[in-house]
């Protein structure tokens, strides 16, 4: 295979992970619409559900992904929903707890079941999900890995 053409299928491989990731989210997201409740948010309630009493902004952002600053974005407006709390651990504590309330817990029991992903997925034999987790791990270890060192390179 030619330079020009591994280049290609690389990029094909990309924008496909991309628009199965988007089209994916799209359809979750119409499942939850009469939830009011954005996927991202969903993502957010199971994460500080299965932290515990470990979930704090550095936690959450590092378990999701994301800069503690969008996290605290979300949780400002998660609050407003009456989904979680904010707690101070000790009364002059900079560091901030997230617990669920009653309406965030059952939300995040609501986000575990998903008649859609589970239609989708359903398409794949055991031993090709099993496969493709294998394969999804691998191709994020080496994202993970490359962004490290971009990151190390940046601050030289």
């Amino acid at each position: 295979m030619k330079r020009q053409d591994l280049s290609e299928s690389y990029f094909d491989l990309w924008l496909l992970i991309g628009k199965i990731n988007h089209s994916i989210m799209l359809i979750r997201q119409k499942e939850l619409n009469k939830y009011e409740i954005p996927v991202r948010q969903t993502h957010v309630l199971r994460t500080i559900q299965a932290l515990g009493p470990k979930a704090t902004f550095s936690e959450i952002a590092r378990e999701v992904d994301r800069k503690n600053h969008v996290i605290s974005k979300q949780a400002i407006n998660m609050e407003k929903d009456g989904l979680i709390i904010r707690i101070k651990d000790k009364p002059k504590s900079k560091l901030l707890r997230l617990e669920l309330t009653q309406k965030g817990r059952d939300l995040a029991q609501v986000s575990n079941q998903s008649k859609s992903i589970q239609e989708i997925f359903s398409s794949l034999s055991e031993d090709d999900r099993q496969q493709m987790k294998l394969l999804l791990t691998k191709l994020l270890t080496k994202v993970e890995k490359y962004n490290a060192k971009i990151s190390k390179n940046a601050d030289t």
